[in-house]
């Protein structure tokens, strides 16, 4: 098995609902699965409350969102805060028949893509994008999470 960038984690949980699906061990393992340079990288679980107020200051978007990336420096160290909103991803994966878990995995490796310059706004990134995440999901034995 290849060897994973070396990555140096923070976990947070201002909303502490998902602690239980998110141990530091599974967070880790998979963004190092969507890593390709070394990284420091802060994930904060929040509320409701907190994503919308993020969103809405940074993103000028007035609702509360699954994931946000906030990347500051890919090279020589990626580096980058995903914020990830407990309530939005509790919903989704609700309505998208998943587990927690597996929602979690999808959006922790969606935005670890993000930190590293991915993006998905035009039809071309998106696929690019997509196929990337579907491929990383699968090595760590998670569905296509685009699958209809």
């Amino acid at each position: 098995m290849a060897s994973r960038p070396e990555l140096t984690l923070s976990l947070q949980f201002a909303d502490a609902s998902h602690r239980a699906q998110l141990p530091r061990h599974k967070v880790a393992r998979w963004i190092r699965a969507a890593l390709a340079a070394p990284a420091e990288i802060t994930v904060r679980v929040v509320d409701g409350e907190e994503g919308q107020a993020l969103n809405r200051d940074f993103r000028g978007k007035d609702y509360a969102t699954n994931v946000l990336t906030f990347d500051y420096s890919r090279e020589p160290v990626v580096s980058a805060d995903l914020v990830l909103c407990a309530p939005v991803v509790a919903r989704e994966a609700a309505e998208q028949a998943k587990s927690i878990e597996a929602h979690y995995a999808h959006l922790l490796v969606h935005g670890t893509l993000h930190a590293q310059g991915f993006d998905h706004e035009r039809a071309r990134d998106a696929k690019v994008m997509e196929a990337r995440e579907t491929q990383i999901l699968a090595a760590l034995g998670f569905e296509d999470p685009y699958a209809a």
